[in-house]
């Protein structure tokens, strides 16, 4: 099978033009069929707080209500995704910016409320695998934002992480799929006040171990439960790191 890289950047290094120029630099070099994923960064929150909308989280997890869903697409879908495509075209990265909307790449439906009612919140049901192969096929290079749709006309918000890690698992039937998490920390830290203390590797069996001492905790925990489905669904390498492990061994590895 042919080599595909789906890499996933977090907000902060968005929010940095020159971490954001470095990461794309580096995914640029990668010399095989790629796609990047964005979150939005703080900006969305930046808006919505000049709006007089106060912005809701919850457990690291935004509350999207209908103005925020408005704001979250603007920001989104609109300035950070064309952002993000004119830099990589002027590094010669024939890149085409997607919300899951667009060529119904991603079908989403709205999150049922259970114990939180997270509003316009979307959980993936459906990749289009056949529409966005004839665009890598192409050799078009995709940048997805986090905004999906239902189908019947509803944009919904959708967790960065999450969007990555199905893009990966939906086409590991066709291809070697590496999937990249890269933020600004250098992998999965031991001690968070230590930046050198990355792990190597993770196996899945380590990882409620990991939670249980509190060495593993907050956000880092649904990233590391995306990187263990991906695993599962069929995706063949996942790691988190940072900048530097893009283009290299660097970063945590994980393993069933």
């Amino acid at each position: 099978m042919k080599p595909l890289t789906v890499l996933k950047i977090g907000g902060k290094l968005v929010e940095s033009e020159s971490e954001l120029n470095e990461v794309l630099q580096q995914f640029s070099k990668i010399n095989h069929t790629k796609i990047l994923v964005h979150g939005g960064g703080k900006m969305a929150t930046e808006i919505c707080e000049r709006l007089g909308i106060p912005p809701k989280m919850v457990n690291g997890r935004r509350i999207t209500d209908e103005k925020t869903l408005k704001v979250v697409t603007m920001v989104y879908a609109g300035w950070t995704n064309k952002l993000i495509v004119s830099q990589l075209q002027k590094i010669k990265t024939q890149a085409m910016g997607f919300s899951g909307a667009d060529g119904n790449m991603i079908l989403a439906k709205k999150r049922s409320v259970k114990e939180i009612d997270y509003g316009f919140a979307g959980d993936i049901q459906k990749v289009n695998v056949e529409g966005l192969n004839k665009w890598l096929l192409d050799g078009i290079t995709p940048v997805f934002c986090a905004i999906t749709h239902d189908g019947n006309g509803q944009l919904l918000n959708t967790n960065a992480d999450t969007i990555a890690t199905s893009l990966a698992s939906a086409l590991s039937s066709k291809y070697h799929v590496r999937l990249n998490f890269c933020f600004e920390k250098e992998g999965v830290l031991a001690n968070t006040a230590d930046d050198t203390s990355v792990f190597r590797m993770i196996q899945y069996d380590n990882f409620s171990k990991l939670q249980k001492q509190g060495i593993i905790k907050g956000g880092m925990i649904p990233k590391m439960e995306n990187a263990f489905q991906a695993l599962v669904a069929g995706v063949n390498e996942v790691k988190i790191c940072g900048i530097l492990g893009i283009n290299s061994d660097k970063g945590t590895h994980f393993y069933l």
